[in-house]
């Protein structure tokens, strides 16, 4: 009896642990599946309905018009990466407060059907850390003429999420970028960097470098960029030897003082001995013999 009793009861044992591992399985395949889904898709621009076009001057322009008729598309065709972007660019230019309540219904429809505040709160997390870079280089560079910036390509009309320096072409967190966008991705099939170009607008001049942010599926979501004002260096800068000065006491600058080393065992060793800066050609004297 005892037996039986045991045997039972490890037969309910293995069927419960059986069925436990069929419905993990099923669970792990099921969230495979979801992932490939949400990786499925092409990017906004990629469709006629791209909410943006650009003006006579260049500047991208919110269509509220195109957003609504994106919105129907992707309600009837599923693609997460169009739809978490159009999510990103709908928040961010206000969709709500325009929208007629019929289009508020299908965006909301939209929205809650791709978990929109995930998509957002992703979103803002995955530059945060570009926006960190961005604020302590620019800082290491204040004062000089050298701008540095984030641009957050999802939303072109209000790119700028982070900027320093930003007296340098007069632009401020929540302005746009022009034809960035097209610019890079056309770069990027013909395999070409964006670095130490030169701009000349009106009177100014720039020399600059654009670092696309790439993140897949999606494709380039940013863009770090460096702007540096050449006329201040050869109109202000190198006019007088006050104002050079002034320029390099601002490149010497620093806020604090660490005990770290950052040389290479060879240049550390000819630092001890006396070497100055990289240039400076610095052998160790030659030991003599008694």
């Amino acid at each position: 009896m005892a037996e039986s009793t045991f045997a039972s009861l490890a037969r309910d044992i293995g069927i419960n642990l059986l069925v436990s591992l069929v419905l993990f399985a099923v669970g792990y395949l099921v969230g495979r599946w979801r992932v490939r889904r949400q990786l499925h898709g092409r990017n906004l621009e990629q469709y006629d309905f791209y909410p943006f076009a650009n003006d006579a001057d260049g500047f991208p322009q919110f269509s509220l018009e195109q957003f609504t008729r994106g919105v129907r598309h992707l309600l009837r065709h599923a693609d997460a990466t169009a739809a978490s972007q159009m999510i990103v660019i709908g928040e961010q230019n206000g969709v709500r407060y325009q929208l007629s309540p019929e289009a508020l219904a299908a965006y909301e429809k939209l929205y809650t059907r791709y978990q929109g505040q995930q998509v957002l709160a992703d979103s803002s997390e995955y530059l945060e850390n570009y926006r960190r870079i961005v604020r302590l280089f620019g800082a290491t560079f204040r004062g000089m003429g050298i701008e540095i910036l984030l641009h957050d390509l999802v939303n072109p009309s209000r790119s700028i999420t982070c900027i320093q320096g930003g007296e340098v072409t007069g632009r401020v967190e929540g302005m746009s970028t022009t034809k960035l966008v097209i610019d890079l991705k056309r770069r990027r099939a013909l395999n070409q960097d964006k670095l130490n170009y030169g701009l000349e607008i009106g009177a100014r001049r720039f020399k600059c470098t654009t670092v696309p942010i790439l993140r897949e599926p999606h494709g380039i979501v940013g863009a770090i960029c460096m702007n540096i004002d050449v006329n201040y260096i050869r109109d202000h800068v190198l006019a007088s030897p006050a104002a050079a000065e002034e320029f390099f006491r601002s490149y010497c600058a620093t806020d604090m003082q660490l005990d770290e080393n950052i040389l290479s065992r060879p240049e550390y060793e000819r630092a001890l001995a006396g070497k100055r800066h990289w240039r400076e050609r610095h052998e160790p004297a030659a030991a003599t013999s008694s």
